[in-house]
């Protein structure tokens, strides 16, 4: 065996009292983390502390069940329904703070002993209920009465000519009518067959088919617990127009069109080879102008009886167009004095009568097509 030099048994020893004091330290630097020998206790998303009670680990919470319905006599709601949890005492903002929320059906919260206001709605219907937990025994279910029931939607044209829903669209006004003649908006554009929530009472539909004129009204009533179905009758058509040499020819391009009522006032207006308007049933003229030439055709709309009106060139002498910025301007009245007088009920509104069966517990947005 070799022996070893006085100079590296000297080396060695700094080295192993080097490692030792880089071990220490490690030793002392783990010491000030604090051990994670337990997995921690997560409080749950539904375990309140009434504002003023005590936050010691001995308050009890107590387990506290609701649930909504849409009548006294009706089941329970299963979906559709949005809780929330409020604390008596308001905020810095003047606001009550929100304490908890739930979405769904029935729902389920831990709260401790003290006062709160729950509200519970489902759609634009909801009820709002003061709810008191007792620091001692069991908190009673709290069934909630919302006193509502849904609206269901659709309109044809004429008699039975379906409306594509994309061209549809309503809106749902409080029955009761302002000083200034308003109503108060519930909701606005609702689709055709979208399941709608409210409270049980009297409501002013407003239906839209197109964009132009063609707007009907009415007054329909939500029971509640039942389902209010109800079929709205446009007496509107599609027309397309179309300005050509000859009869069943090619739409001319670059082609500037005004559409007028008998009247006179415009109702609307397009630069295209073939527009496509909506219009409320009566008689128009089309005004098509092409190559600062104008061409002028009356024709009638006829409720449900959608068509082409094609101006023909040849079956009139052109006039020549003024300068744009001669040109006469033609007042538009606005669309509102177009539209039947508000809390009219037409004839031609069809509205089914409430489904017996309970209301379908679902989202009041979504769409039941």
């Amino acid at each position: 065996m070799s022996r070893i030099s006085p100079f590296r048994w000297f080396g060695l020893a700094a080295a192993i009292v080097l490692s030792l004091s880089v071990a220490a330290s490690a030793q002392d630097a783990f010491k000030q983390f604090k051990q994670l020998d337990s997995t921690p206790k997560m409080p749950k998303l539904n375990a309140f502390i009434a504002p003023g009670t005590s936050t010691a680990p001995s308050t009890a919470l107590h387990d506290v069940a609701l649930e909504a319905k849409l009548s006294t006599d009706g089941q329970p709601l299963q979906q559709g329904l949005s809780w929330y949890v409020f604390s008596p005492i308001a905020g810095p903002d003047g606001k009550l703070p929100l304490l908890a929320s739930s979405s769904g059906g029935s729902a389920a919260f831990q709260l401790a002993p003290g006062d709160y206001f729950v509200n519970v709605s489902f759609g634009r219907a909801g009820v709002t209920k003061k709810l008191t937990v007792p620091a001692k025994g069991e908190t009673q279910k709290q069934v909630m009465v919302l006193d509502a029931g849904g609206m269901l939607l659709n309109a044809v044209s004429g008699s039975d000519v379906r409306i594509p829903p994309d061209e549809l669209s309503f809106s749902i006004y409080s029955n009761d009518v302002k000083e200034d003649g308003t109503r108060g908006l519930v909701m606005a554009d609702v689709k055709p067959n979208t399941l709608v929530g409210l409270s049980a009472g009297t409501y002013h539909v407003v239906s839209e088919y197109g964009s132009v004129n063609a707007v009907i009204r009415a007054d329909i009533q939500v029971e509640a617990g039942h389902v209010t179905q109800a079929t709205i009758q446009h007496r509107a058509a599609k027309i397309t127009l179309k300005l050509v040499a000859d009869k069943g020819g090619e739409a001319l391009a670059d082609t500037a069109w005004s559409i007028l009522t008998a009247a006179g006032d415009i109702v609307g207006e397009s630069v295209s080879a073939f527009p496509t308007l909506i219009l409320a049933e009566g008689k128009y003229s089309a005004v098509a102008r092409n190559k600062d030439k104008i061409y002028q055709r009356d024709f009638t709309v006829v409720a449900g009886r959608n068509t082409d009106v094609e101006v023909l060139m040849k079956e009139q002498q052109p006039q020549d167009a003024p300068d744009i910025d001669a040109e006469p301007q033609v007042e538009q009245i606005p669309q509102a004095q177009q539209q039947p007088t508000p809390g009219h009920v037409p004839a031609q509104v069809q509205a089914a009568p409430p489904v017996q069966e309970p209301l379908p517990a679902g989202d009041s947005g979504t769409s039941m097509d």
